[in-house]
C-alpha cells in the first residue's frame, strides 16, 4: 500500500515568538533553523520581514535550509495595489523560497479588524497570491479564524479559502486561531471543505486554548488535510500552538497514522531537539512532556517497576529509544527492590539481587524521603547515597565549618560566605560574595578545593528551588539545586533541613561530589 506524504510546517520562529518571555536573536533563529532541519520538517517559517530588525536581518540573505524557508506577512491592504503596498513589497523582496500570507476568513473579522468589504478582502487574497507566484515563490495562505468564521458564515469562509486556492496557492491552511474548536467540529468542517478544495492542498494550524491543539491537528489529518503547522514544544501566544514534537511522535509511531502516511521527520532526534530547544530558551524542560519528557518513561511504584523489568510493554506504549529518550525508574518512598536494581544498573553500579545491602539502601531511601528528601527529582544525590551505602565514594574533603553573612552596605544588600575545608593534610579557607547566601556559599566552596579545583572550575549553579514542607517556626525546607558543566552535563542534588542555608549547603556539597565522581577523580 502506497502511503501519502504528510508535510510538517514549523512556525516556532514566527508564531512561537509570540510566547510571553520568548525573544529570539538572529543567532537564536539560525540555531533553531539548524535544529529544525535535523528534525526533518518540510517548511520553516522564519519570521515576519518588515516586522522587526531581527527578521529583517534574517531575510536579508539566503539561508541554507533543506526545509523550504518561508517568510510570513499580510495580504495587501484593501484599496491599494500590489505595487503600492509597502508590506507586500517587503515580503516579495525577502530572501525566501516561499511566502505564507495571513488572510482574514471570518466575515466578522473582515468588518471589525480590516474595516473593508467582503469583496475587497477576497480581492486582496487573490492579488497577493498571484503577485507572489509571479515573483517565483511557493505560496501558502493562513486562513485566520477560519473555523470560527465557518461556524458563523460557512459560505464566506469557504469563499476565502477557495479564492486562495483558485489564485494558485500551494497550501490553504485552516486556522483555529482562538483555539476553541472541538475535534468533532474540526473533522466535520474539514471533511466538508475537501469537497471544494483537495485535501492535498489543505493544512491545519491549531492553537491550544482548550488543550486540544494536537488532537485537532490529528483530527484534521483524518478528515483530509495533508499539512500540519505547529511549534517546537508547543510554544506560542496564550496557551500555545500545536506541539510538533508530540504530533511527530504520534504520526510516526502509531499504526493508525503510520500505516497510511509518511513524513521526513527524524524520530530519533525528537528528545534531543526538544530539550536543546528548551536549553536555548533557558527554561527547564517539561518533565511530563509526551514522548520526550524525563517522566515520559518513568515509573515510581514498585509493582510497576517489577513488571517493566520483565516486559517493558506492560507500562510503556512505545519504546523510549525510538524517540531518543530513556527509561527511568524513580527512587521514592513507593520504591521496591526492582526500582533500585534497575536504577543502579542504569548508573553503572553492579549489585546482585540478593545483596543484603540493598535492603539497607531501600530503608535509607524511605527514611530520608519521610524526612523530606525527594530522590526522584535529584538523581545525583541518589547516586551518591547509593554508592556510599554500597561502598565506592572516595573521601575527597571535609568541611570543618562555614559561615554566611547577609547585610546592607552603602544602601545595597550583600551576601558573603566563608568556608573552611580540609583536603588531605591541607586546611583551606575561602571567602565569596554572591547574589544571596546560597550563591555566596557556592562561590566560596568552589573557590579553592586544592588538588580538586581544576575539576570543578567550569561547573556552575544553574537553578535553585526551595519548598517549605510543613508550616510553623520549625518548618522543614527542601532545596533542589541544578548544576551543569562546560560539557553540557546537568545534574540535580537535594538537601533538607529546618535551616534553608544548611539544606542548600548539603545540596551544594552533593553537586561537587557528584561532579568529581562522574569525572572519575581519585581521592
Amino acid at each position: 500500500m502506497t502511503r501519502e506524504k504528510l508535510y510538517l510546517f514549523d512556525t516556532t520562529l514566527r508564531d512561537g515568538q509570540q510566547t510571553p518571555g520568548v525573544s529570539f536573536s538572529l543567532e537564536d533563529k539560525l540555531s533553531v533553523i539548524e535544529m529544525l532541519n535535523r528534525l526533518g520538517v518540510d517548511y520553516i517559517e522564519g519570521g515576519y520581514p518588515g516586522g522587526n530588525p531581527t527578521d529583517n536581518a534574517l531575510f536579508a540573505e539566503e539561508r541554507k535550509s533543506k526545509a523550504t524557508f518561508t517568510a510570513f506577512g499580510m495580504t495587501k491592504r484593501a484599496g491599494r495595489s500590489v505595487s503600492n503596498d509597502a508590506g507586500l513589497q517587503t515580503l516579495l523582496q525577502a530572501k525566501s523560497k516561499a511566502i505564507c500570507f495571513v488572510a482574514k476568513s471570518s466575515e466578522y473579522h473582515v468588518r471589525v479588524a480590516l474595516g473593508c468589504t467582503n469583496e475587497e478582502n477576497l480581492e486582496s487574497i487573490t492579488d497577493s497570491v498571484k503577485a507572489a507566484i509571479a515573483a517565483g515563490r511557493e505560496v501558502l495562505v493562513d486562513c485566520e479564524h477560519f473555523f470560527d468564521g465557518y461556524k458563523a458564515n460557512p459560505a464566506y469562509a469557504t469563499a476565502c479559502a477557495k479564492a486562495a486556492y483558485d489564485a494558485g496557492a500551494r497550501w490553504v491552511v485552516l486556522c483555529d486561531t482562538n483555539g476553541g474548536t472541538m475535534p468533532p467540529e474540526i473533522s466535520h468542517i474539514v471533511s466538508t471543505l475537501t469537497k471544494v478544495i483537495p485535501g492535498s492542498h489543505l493544512g491545519i494550524h491549531a492553537h491550544n486554548d482548550t488543550e486540544q491543539a494536537v488532537a485537532n491537528s490529528l483530527a484534521a489529518v483524518d478528515a483530509g488535510v495533508r499539512q500540519i503547522q505547529g511549534t517546537l514544544n508547543g510554544i506560542g501566544e496564550r496557551c500555545g500552538n500545536a506541539n510538533l514534537i508530540s504530533i511527530i511522535g504520534t504520526l510516526v509511531l502509531k499504526p493508525h497514522f503510520n500505516a497510511r502516511f509518511e513524513s521526513n521527520a527524524k524520530l530519533g532526534e525528537l528528545t534531543h531537539i526538544s530539550r536543546a530547544f528548551d536549553e536555548l530558551l533557558n527554561r527547564a524542560p517539561l518533565a511530563q512532556a509526551p514522548y520526550v519528557g524525563k517522566s515520559a518513561f518513568a515509573t515510581k511504584a514498585g509493582i510497576h517497576a517489577s513488571a517493566i523489568a520483565k516486559e517493558p510493554e506492560t507500562y510503556e506504549h512505545v519504546k523510549p529509544e525510538a524517540v531518543g529518550n530513556t527509561r527511568a525508574v524513580l527512587i521514592s518512598d513507593q520504591a521496591g527492590k526492582s526500582n533500585l536494581l534497575m536504577e543502579l544498573t542504569r548508573i553503572g553500579i553492579d549489585v546482585k539481587k540478593d545483596d543484603s545491602r540493598l535492603d539497607h539502601l531501600l530503608r535509607e531511601v524511605k527514611e530520608r524521603e519521610a524526612q523530606g528528601y525527594a530522590y526522584d527529582g535529584a538523581d545525583a544525590s541518589f547516586e551518591i547515597l547509593a554508592r556510599r551505602t554500597l561502598g565506592g565514594v572516595p573521601h575527597y574533603f571535609d568541611v570543618q565549618n562555614f559561615q554566611v553573612n547577609v547585610g546592607q552596605r552603602e544602601g545595597k544588600m550583600y551576601s558573603e560566605a566563608h568556608v573552611k575545608v580540609k583536603v588531605g593534610d591541607d586546611i583551606l579557607i575561602s571567602a565569596g560574595e554572591g547574589n544571596g547566601p546560597v550563591s555566596a556559599l557556592d562561590v566560596a566552596l568552589r573557590k579553592d578545593l586544592g588538588k580538586y579545583q581544576k575539576h570543578i572550575e567550569k561547573m556552575e549553579l544553574v537553578d535553585f528551588k526551595v519548598r517549605i514542607l510543613n508550616g510553623g517556626t520549625s518548618a522543614t525546607t527542601r532545596v533542589l539545586i541544578e548544576s551543569r558543566d562546560d560539557k553540557g552535563n546537568r545534574w540535580f542534588t537535594v538537601g533538607v533541613s529546618a535551616n534553608i542555608v544548611e539544606a542548600s549547603f548539603q545540596a551544594l556539597l552533593d553537586a561537587i561530589t557528584f561532579k568529581l565522581i562522574r569525572d572519575g577523580v581519585a581521592a
